[in-house]
């Protein structure tokens, strides 16, 4: 049998918190005057909270202290800890959980590979945390996607090579840190955005079994 790693990013691939971040985000925005719609949300796909805010700033034409900037990041991530209090394994996105357990089935190592700090607690709180066998998030990495550092610490972690290991995401910079780390991305969502990536669905529920078998073999 063939063993292959199969690193996962987490808002918006496992889990439906991206929409909590963009509603967190929303409110810091709408505090300091600054339109901010799901368009602009999608420039904050995979990028570090502290870009982030920086593009949020450059929205409004605002500027800012750093110590300023600093406040207003607590703000932001005590608001979106606020939201995910009462989550629980419904926030699974669709056709996730069936491709989990058909790689623990078939003995493949399973990563987590995401720039959230809040991530072994969205594992716990939705029941999966015991799927997976490492986890490397943002408080174990010091560079933000594009830069490969969290997929390289995820295959380092499971004793897997790069070129074994398969990488799902649903946004640019994490497909380009995928591809940069010559590893096989998969994008989840639109082809439009993510046309980067070697393959392409919409969700997990495109993904047959026929599929992860030709990954693994």
């Amino acid at each position: 049998m063939n063993k292959k790693a199969f690193i996962f990013d987490l808002d918006g691939v496992i889990v439906d918190t991206a929409k909590y971040h963009f509603l967190a985000w929303q409110k810091l925005a709408q505090e300091l005057g600054i339109e901010f719609t799901p368009e602009h949300n999608e420039q904050l796909k995979g990028v570090s909270l502290v870009r982030s805010i920086d593009i949020i700033f450059e929205l409004g034409n605002v500027q800012a202290s750093h110590l300023d900037k600093n406040k207003w990041l607590i703000q932001k991530n005590e608001d979106y800890l606020s939201y995910l209090v009462d989550i629980d394994e419904s926030e699974i996105l669709p056709g996730v959980l069936p491709v989990l357990n058909y790689l623990k089935d078939k003995n493949q190592l399973i990563a987590l590979g995401s720039a959230s700090k809040n991530a072994r607690p969205i594992l716990e709180k939705t029941g999966i945390l015991p799927l997976f066998d490492a986890i490397v998030d943002g408080n174990d990495v010091s560079n933000a996607k594009p830069d490969p550092e969290v997929f390289l610490r995820a295959a380092k972690l499971l004793n897997t090579s790069n070129e074994n290991s398969i990488v799902f995401e649903d946004s640019v910079a994490g497909v380009q840190a995928a591809n940069i780390a010559n590893m096989t991305s998969v994008g989840i969502g639109d082809e439009k955005i993510l046309h980067e990536a070697k393959y392409i669905f919409k969700d997990f529920t495109f993904i047959d079994v026929s599929f992860i078998e030709s990954l693994i073999n």
